[in-house]
Order: C-alpha cells, then structure tokens, then sequence
C-alpha cells in the first residue's frame, strides 16, 4: 500500500529529471589557448527536464570550439568529477560553480545540482583548482 502512495505521489509532481547529461569534446582554436579539458560531459540534477537543453546547445562565441551533444546520462568511465550547486550563473557556462550556497532563484530548485565528469583531461589539476575554487566538490577516481 505505502509503494502504491509514493507512486502516486511522484507522478503528481512536475517533471523532474533524475539526470540529463551534456557531452562535451573541445578542441582549441588557437595554440595561444590551452586547452583545460578535451572530453567533459555534464549533468543537471533536480531540475525540470530538458532543462539543460540552452546550455547544451552547440552555440559558441569563445577561443575554444565545443561539439556538445545531449545525452540520458554521462558515461561511467571518467577520471573525476566536479560536483557543485547549480546556479544562474552555472545554468549559462557549466563549468561555472558557485560559493555562494546561500543564493537563491525562482528558477532553480534548491535541491539543483551540476555534475562534470572529467574523461580526457590535459590539465587535470588545473580543472580541480577550478572546480574548488568556485565551491564545488572534487572526486578523483
């Protein structure tokens, strides 16, 4: 009887993702600009779906050319991950994390959380002082 509840339940809530995963291979335009990753996939949890579909868009302006393409879920064999509220700021470039954990959104649930996955990295450590930096949680394999 309890199940036959919480099923109920969960079906009467607005659509929330589990996960929804962007994967992300990246290439430099230019030898000025290194490259901090080559093969990164993110993933949205918490969040309405389709919820990642702008941010995984193949639209860019910067020095580095990304091939982004939406997924179910990032593969499993990454070298390590980044997990990190999800913010604003996060939801326009995902490798964007926030310290601020007291900041709020209409849009975002608090629950929201932003997990990259790390498969080809050149410059892993660098990515690692990133992803702290700004508040996330660093996981190596």
């Amino acid at each position: 009887m309890n199940r036959r509840l919480l099923l109920l339940i969960a079906s009467l809530i607005p659509g929330l993702a589990a996960a929804e995963g962007c994967d992300v291979l990246t290439r430099s335009q230019s030898a000025a600009v290194p490259v901090v990753e080559t093969h990164s996939c993110y993933e949205y949890e918490g969040m309405p779906v389709n919820a990642i579909d702008w941010s995984c868009s193949n639209e860019s302006k910067d020095m580095l050319a990304s091939t982004k393409k939406k997924v179910e879920q990032c593969a499993d064999h990454y070298q390590a991950s980044c997990v990190a509220t999800l913010t604003q700021e996060s939801l326009a470039n995902p490798h964007s994390t926030s310290k601020d954990k007291n900041s709020t959104s209409l849009n975002i649930p608090d629950s929201a959380k932003v997990t990259t996955y790390y498969y080809d990295a050149q410059h892993i450590d660098q990515a690692r002082i990133d992803c702290e930096s700004g508040g996330g949680h660093w996981k190596a394999r």
